[in-house]
């Protein structure tokens, strides 16, 4: 007897969020490793050669610029060749270069592959977001991609816990070897049990494929409106259709919101342990404040999605913008230690809990045919942003300023973070869709 369409929706959808969650956390390993080496490079010339704060912020950011390329391309692609095939082909790219930079043996060398591995996280960044809600019911596509995206601040989390726990026995390199395990692991699972999401198969004209799928996953696909007549987009697909009426606004306004979310996450993942070490803490106390930064990222974010699901992600957005940048202002004040961690556990919520509202923002408010190319955008021009995080904290390191003073620029960047949401249009309208998945709707309130 064929299981009910129910119980394959919950199970493909368990598989898909799992695997879309697993592959994140290597994700946020890869990108926040990093930021838990800093005083090592810093202090140790032998390690990869000599590195200034200046370097340090350059070399932060060659990998949010290989991000950013990766992005783009996937978003280029990922609507017209598919989901599952980017998807798989990030995780084996970002596990092998990975593997080669922890051989890296000068700064430039170092910095290249983690340009060249930054290329498959881009890729694998801005096209779960598309897979995760084609498959979501109605009403629970912002918690869904809350918890697939919370896999990045939960490799960040990882990699500060393991930094503490392992990185004087395995060194750095054993550090980056441990972010090349999904080639061996995840890539074979994610072959066998991610399926090509039935939306896009319809959107490309496969109806065959699309019920196909449909019936293995439970998820529904409607008939074309003429027998035989294959369903067409609505309006041009991919980044063609993404900077065309009625997107072209919401576009740069979700491209600009993500930037300034994402120089947050990378300001703070990965300069504050520096920037705890300077204000006294030991190595092991300020890469807690790492490990506490991204906890509060992943409850925070958790929690914020239910709500963005029920009343619309765009005031939740700009309300987690403010909260952050209030924490922020907090660690000012000269608390006793346990307050200051609770408040940065708010600052989690404020920088990498809102970049993951973002995406869930981002990928539930376009339709099919542009949706990859909508999240590929926000992951890919945002990167900008993340890419002037590193370096916007190494420069104001290297220029003396005070703590405090370097914590208030971030407040005005989550002000204006919070300003920008609400600029967002509170409705694309668009031309009305085929209905190729019964139960998605064409455009996505941002209310």
């Amino acid at each position: 007897m064929n299981a009910p369409p129910d119980v394959l929706r919950r199970s493909s959808v368990t598989w898909i969020v799992a695997l879309a969650t697993t592959g994140l956390v290597f994700d946020g390993y890869d990108l926040v490793v990093y930021g838990t080496l800093v005083p090592l490079f810093l202090r140790s010339p032998g390690e990869i050669g000599e590195v200034t704060p200046a370097l340090a912020g350059a070399l932060g950011s060659y990998a949010l610029i290989g991000v950013l390329v990766g992005a783009l391309l996937a978003g280029s692609v990922g609507d017209l060749i598919g989901r599952r095939t980017v998807m798989l082909t990030a995780y084996a790219w970002f596990s092998v270069g990975m593997a080669l930079t922890a051989l890296a043996t000068t700064t430039t060398a170092f910095g290249l592959l983690r340009f060249a591995t930054g290329i498959g996280v881009g890729a694998l960044v801005a096209t779960t977001g598309a897979l995760v809600a084609e498959f979501a019911p109605p009403g629970r596509r912002n918690l869904l991609n809350a918890i697939a995206y919370s896999g990045v601040p939960l490799g960040s989390l990882l990699a500060a816990l393991l930094a503490i726990l392992l990185l004087g026995p395995i060194g750095w390199r054993g550090m980056f070897l441990i972010g090349a395990l999904p080639l061996v692991t995840l890539l074979p699972l994610a072959y066998l049990k991610m399926p090509e999401s039935p939306a896009w198969l319809a959107s490309r004209g496969r109806m065959e494929e699309a019920r196909a799928v449909g019936a293995r996953t439970g998820v529904s696909v409607e008939e074309p409106a003429a027998p035989g007549t294959a369903p067409q987009p609505s309006g041009r697909a991919g980044f063609a259709g993404l900077f065309r009426a009625p997107y072209l606004l919401p576009t740069i306004a979700l491209g600009l919101l993500s930037a300034l979310g994402l120089l947050l996450v990378y300001a703070l993942n990965t300069w504050l342990p520096e920037l705890m070490g300077r204000a006294g803490f030991s190595t092991n106390g300020s890469l807690a404040f790492l490990l506490v930064l991204n906890g509060g990222a992943v409850l925070g974010a958790l929690g914020a999605s239910r709500i963005a699901d029920r009343f619309g992600p765009k005031r939740v957005v700009a309300a987690s913008f403010l909260l952050g940048g209030v924490a922020m202002a907090l660690l000012t004040a000269g608390f006793p230690l346990g307050v200051l961690l609770a408040f940065v556990a708010v600052v989690g919520l404020g920088t990498s809990g809102t970049q993951i509202l973002i995406y869930g923002f981002v990928a539930t408010y376009y339709r099919t045919n542009v949706r990859s190319a909508g999240v590929a955008w926000c992951a890919g021009f945002g990167r900008l942003g993340g890419i002037g995080g590193p370096v916007v904290g190494g420069l104001l390191i290297a220029a003396g300023l005070e703590l405090n003073t370097i914590f208030y620029v971030l407040v005005a960047v989550s002000v204006l973070g919070a300003a920008l949401a609400l600029v967002v249009p509170a409705r694309a309208r668009s031309a009305p869709a085929p209905a190729v998945v019964a139960d998605e709707p064409v455009v996505a309130r941002a209310r």
